[in-house]
């Protein structure tokens, strides 16, 4: 029972979709009309406005962070983990939205650093190191993804490594057609989308 708790927890709070939020209260319409139609940050990027699309980060970073920290004070570290991978879901597929929401790299980012900071500051060490190469956010998205399960296992965490794979595959199912871009060599770099 407290594992569906956690799991209602999670999904509940990982499906508030701040960027659509931000952008309404700020004017600037429905985010989801523009750009990639995400209401992720990196959308709400386009609009121009930095301080809301930083706020959009910080937001979706912090409902993944705070639904594990929540479950674990309350039913301990297992429904910690099962509302970390609500969280994403929620993000993902929010019934708010007709289950179609954002691709979950800042929630999977606070899951991650609520989980084990190590194991998120890892995934954002690549990320930074991947984007600063390649000026490609979903590049370095992807590196991260695939790079955290990895220092999991070598950390010999089993339960985390899980917890990563779970939330790449995810997140790599939501940038198919990043995925697609990437190998055509039309994925756009930031700057020039």
């Amino acid at each position: 029972m407290t594992l569906i708790l956690a799991a209602v927890l999670g999904y509940l709070m990982g499906s508030v979709p701040y960027g659509l939020v931000l952008t309404k209260a700020a004017g600037l319409g429905d985010i989801r009309s523009i750009g990639s139609g995400n209401i992720g940050a990196t959308n709400v990027l386009r609009t121009g406005n930095k301080g809301l699309a930083a706020a959009t980060l910080a937001l979706d970073a912090l409902k993944g962070l705070v639904a594990l920290v929540i479950a674990r004070w309350l039913w301990g570290e297992d429904a910690a983990l099962v509302a970390g991978v609500a969280a994403m879901a929620g993000h993902a597929f929010p019934v708010w939205l007709g289950f179609r929401g954002g691709k979950g790299v800042a929630t999977g980012a606070g899951v991650m650093l609520g989980a084990a900071p190590w194991l998120g500051l890892t995934a954002l060490v690549v990320w930074v190191a991947v984007f600063a190469a390649t000026r490609i956010s979903s590049a370095a998205a992807l590196a991260a993804c695939a790079a955290a399960p990895i220092a999991a296992l070598v950390f010999g965490d089993l339960k985390l490594a899980l917890l990563a794979l779970g939330l790449a595959a995810l997140i790599t199912w939501r940038h198919k057609a990043n995925i697609a871009r990437l190998l055509a060599g039309t994925e756009p770099k930031f700057g020039k989308n």
